[in-house]
């Protein structure tokens, strides 16, 4: 249980991890303490940085052992994708409430046995939808909800996020344990338009790859073509070079700037969470359910209204796919 002057005891599973810093830096930063951590990968010297008093194992037994004792109020799961639902449930087994990074899930099924685990545990599943939380898109959500209610806006996606070649030999690489690229760079983006301009009437791919996607979503305010890579030869050209990362988001043609403001996301989400707040299953659950539909889909080619990046690219069909293609999500 929490300590006696009332900070909460965290441990966090996947401690080695890209993201696991910025959990780290949360805790740390809200007074809180981490009691424990499990990684397989025993290269975890960025605990020393927040909490080098915190126990580590590599050892998931005798972690969850620790779980079960009381030695957190909460599990911080920073897992590959595919085991954030086994460390979930587990979690809330042990009697924690748990943070879970996204996506939470990889099928909607996922999401309903997390929700059905909160109800006979009586914890309770947060995770991490930074963009709801970001100040230009809560000011971009509120414009939309005060705007006239039957416009429909035309929105083109685009994001750039360079990967070597690491990353199709790690599970990120594998769509199986990862969801694909759509799952790793584009969650937040899907569940921003989600958020902002409703539910999906309508999803087509025209262009899917390990390494990119390019499709078309029809939402009940909004028409979006998107286009989402992590090869370095999309990024655009500029003078000098050196461009790390792009990210571009234009509303009926105008560009919609939200590039800075990402620092303290992660801490505003745990302070959330710690007062009673955040974003359970069910808020993730429509992303999830989109993002399997995408997987599911096979590549129509370019025909109707596609992103101009897709144009030349080769037309493949999608590595794990083998589904016909779906115009609506469940």
């Amino acid at each position: 249980m929490e300590n006696s002057d009332g900070r909460k005891k965290f441990a966090i599973a996947g401690v080695a991890g890209y993201i696991a810093p910025r959990h780290l830096g949360a805790i740390h930063a809200l007074g809180h303490e981490l009691t424990t951590a499990h990684d397989l990968s025993d290269s975890v010297g960025i605990m020393d940085r927040y909490f080098p008093g915190a126990d580590f194992t590599t050892d998931w037994s005798s972690f969850e052992r620790q779980l079960r004792r009381g030695a957190a109020d909460y599990l911080t799961v920073c897992t590959p994708n595919h085991m954030h639902l086994p460390h979930t449930l587990a979690g809330l087994a042990a009697g924690a409430h748990v943070i879970c990074e996204k996506p939470l899930g990889l099928t909607p099924g996922e999401i309903d046995r997390m929700i059905e685990a909160e109800r006979s545990s009586g914890r309770n599943v947060r995770t991490i939808l930074q963009l709801r939380l970001h100040p230009e898109i809560v000011r971009l959500k509120q414009a939309v909800a005060e705007g006239p209610a039957d416009r429909v806006y035309d929105i083109e996606l685009t994001y750039v996020t360079p990967r070597g070649r690491w990353y199709a030999a790690s599970w990120k690489g594998d769509t199986a344990r990862s969801g694909g690229v759509a799952t790793n760079i584009g969650v937040h983006f899907y569940d921003m338009l989600l958020w902002i301009f409703g539910p999906v009437v309508q999803s087509r791919v025209h262009y899917a790859a390990a390494d990119c996607i390019a499709g078309f979503l029809r939402l009940e305010r909004a028409r979006v073509r998107y286009f989402l890579s992590i090869d370095s030869r999309h990024l655009p050209h500029t003078e000098g070079g050196g461009m790390q990362a792009y990210r571009k988001l234009s509303i009926d043609t105008e560009a919609f700037d939200f590039s800075s403001g990402f620092t303290d996301l992660h801490t505003e989400s745990y302070r959330r969470i710690l007062a009673g707040e955040g974003f359970g299953p069910h808020d993730a659950r429509a992303v999830v359910a989109l993002l399997h539909d995408i997987r599911r889909t096979v590549p129509e080619g370019l025909v109707g209204d596609y992103h101009p990046m897709a144009f030349g690219l080769e037309r493949r069909v999608h590595p794990v796919s083998t589904a016909k293609p779906s115009e609506h999500v469940g």
